[in-house]
């Protein structure tokens, strides 16, 4: 499988030692990138600068750093010696209000600070259109393929389009891709984007590694959420092993 289109996220609280350990090998099999997510409990700018520093070019992304927690400025003041030619800074807009205002008044604080490429997490259309216009990519979630090809073709803008999508596939992380489904399920904007795809969270997983590819035909790059039954370097290595 040709994986140059194909990247790996994980939890932005992964230990910093797993990702230098992890990301070298990600780079050497071919993938594109890494993505890391952003919580209170884990600084994904952080475990970028790590990976960063045992790898040379591997793509490395933030998927998606929410505005009302940490702000623009905030952002920039974060990105330390990350190299830009290799950084993506995702961004959404988490709970606050007046999103649309807020991300592309926070675009434009980004691309006067950083030369990263700037990729908004988008759920909505509202939203697409507006990380078409602004952004250097959007960054989509919890999409079938056709779902995702439909939205990457109705963008105006020719921009690049990213996709997460939950992926287990070791039989013994289903109950995990289960649960995970069906917290997110549970948020009313994702139940919003399940109602207007037509698709349950689970239909919007991947499980076998033939369902890789059906993502691939879809959007310009796939990052694979990585669900494993323990959050440990062992289970990551089996997974990047189960995907090549």
């Amino acid at each position: 499988m040709d994986l140059s289109r194909v990247s790996i996220g994980l939890p932005g609280a992964t230990p910093h030692p797993v990702i230098e350990a992890l990301a070298p090998q990600i780079e050497a099999a071919g993938f594109r990138g890494l993505w890391l997510n952003d919580t209170p409990d884990g600084d994904s700018l952080a475990a970028l600068a790590a990976a960063a520093h045992v790898t040379s070019t591997l793509a490395l992304g933030t998927g998606v750093i929410p505005l009302d927690r940490r702000p623009a400025s905030g952002i920039l003041a974060a990105l330390g010696d990350i190299p830009v030619d290799r950084l993506s800074v995702g961004i959404g807009t988490g709970a606050a209000k007046h999103g649309l205002a807020l991300v592309e008044q926070s675009v434009a604080e980004l691309r006067a600070g950083t030369n990263a490429a700037i990729v908004v997490g988008a759920l909505g259309p509202r939203m697409r259109a507006l990380a078409a216009r602004v952004g250097d990519g959007v960054l989509l979630n919890w999409l079938t393929p056709e779902a995702a090809a439909a939205q990457r073709s109705a963008l105006v803008e020719p921009v690049s389009t990213i996709l997460y999508a939950r992926a287990a596939l070791d039989p013994d992380a289903l109950p995990a891709l289960e649960a995970e489904a069906a917290r997110y399920g549970s948020y009313p904007a994702y139940a919003a984007n399940f109602e207007r795809i037509g698709a349950s969270p689970l239909q919007t997983t991947i499980t076998h590694r033939a369902g890789i590819r059906r993502y691939l035909g879809a959007v310009d790059e796939l990052v694979l959420r990585v669900v494993t039954r323990e959050q440990t370097l062992g289970a990551y290595e089996e997974f990047l092993r189960a995907v090549q």
